[in-house]
């Protein structure tokens, strides 16, 4: 898929990369996890998953009917059972690993920080362990978030990979300590080692199939499902959203150019242009008028926990090194997340679905 402009601007996802190669992918049965999956099966990768079930009806239901599971080796475990991981592990021999598995959500690290902690940053520690003790792995990505950063809520500020890394909640937290855990494997164990290591911090992620629970597009569909008026928390929080195949074609790119070249691997940040940087509110406008049907929305500010109130990125970075820009707009980004929850509703096709959206998004390059 390179375009021959020389070699930075070749390095674009080159499906054909992956064929035949073995793939370790943590989280697989979550909303990225399935996604990231859905593009490797297609791609020919011989891929292996490792996760815990969904932790929301719908979202189990999404993952069996995306199809995933048919193309793949799916292992149902915990990444803090670093025993049970290891052994999976060691079997499968991966070549290339995409961490994924995490507790993501803001408000669920408040209810439970201990869990949050002990997946989030002794799952990072097993993964890596396993990933150390393996020579057959030759690039390991680990998927952090944007929420990495130490928040200064200013509304100009953009946050570049060298800023300093303290999430203010739990679970920001806890993927600060997770990158900082990475940064020291890297630096401990693999300078002169076998395998690249690099981190992608992601903006605020929306698409198909997520049914988390405290997110925004996962709240505007069950109200659209219920024929409800939405109910939105914090209307004027600014976040960098972006479709989920965004960052996953990141995830893919990274991981296939640090295996060819291991002086690329480092830390990125991973998000939408500052045009598609928006308002919750406004977001919310956006899903109304796609979905149509007279849906509506309510502020519903209610005292709740710290949620940060301005979130915006510097993916300077990822655009020099890779030559990468952003495909779809917040607006597509809106069309096509509602495309696959009216085909989920009506019960249609969703592996199909998801192999379209892919098929369209890699197209627009």
């Amino acid at each position: 898929m390179g375009n021959g402009k020389g070699a930075v601007e070749d390095m674009e996802v080159d499906l054909e990369f992956y064929r035949g190669k073995r793939v370790f992918v943590t989280g697989h049965t979550g909303f990225k996890g399935t996604w990231l999956c859905k593009i490797l099966e297609m791609a020919g990768a011989d891929l292996i998953g490792y996760a815990l079930l969904s932790p929301t009806e719908e979202g189990a239901k999404s993952f069996k009917q995306s199809g995933v599971e048919a193309g793949m080796q799916s292992i149902l475990g915990d990444v803090r059972d670093y025993i049970s991981l290891k052994k999976v592990f060691d079997q499968c021999q991966p070549e290339i690993v995409f961490h994924l598995a995490a507790q993501a959500i803001v408000r669920e690290g408040y209810k439970n920080p201990i869990d949050t902690y002990s997946t989030n940053v002794m799952g990072t520690v097993n993964v890596l362990e396993c990933v150390r003790m393996n020579p057959c792995a030759q690039s390991f990505l680990n998927v952090t978030t944007d929420k990495v950063y130490a928040n200064q809520e200013q509304s100009n500020k953009l946050y570049t990979e060298n800023d300093p890394l303290d999430g203010f909640d739990p679970y920001s937290n806890s993927k600060s300590c997770s990158e900082l855990v990475t940064h020291s494997y890297k630096k401990s164990f693999f300078a002169n080692h076998h395998v690249a290591i690099s981190t992608a911090r992601a903006g605020n992620v929306i698409g198909g199939g997520d049914f988390a629970k405290d997110r925004i597009i996962p709240d505007c569909i069950r109200a659209a499902y219920a024929g409800q008026n939405i109910n939105v928390r914090n209307p004027y929080s600014v976040r960098p959203y972006q479709h989920v195949l965004e960052p996953l074609y990141v995830y893919l790119m990274i991981a296939q150019e640090q295996y060819k070249n291991r002086n690329i691997a480092g830390y990125y940040n991973v998000g939408p242009d500052i045009a598609d940087c928006v308002s919750t509110g406004a977001l919310v406008d956006l899903f109304c008028s796609q979905w149509g049907h007279g849906l509506k929305w309510n502020s519903n500010t209610v005292k709740g926990p710290h949620e940060a109130q301005y979130l915006k990125l510097d993916c300077s970075k990822l655009k020099n090194t890779f030559c990468w820009k952003p495909r779809w707009n917040i607006e597509q980004a809106i069309e096509k997340t509602v495309e696959w929850a009216k085909e989920y509703q009506g019960n249609g096709n969703i592996g199909h679905c998801m192999e379209k959206q892919i098929r369209e998004f890699i197209a627009a390059y």
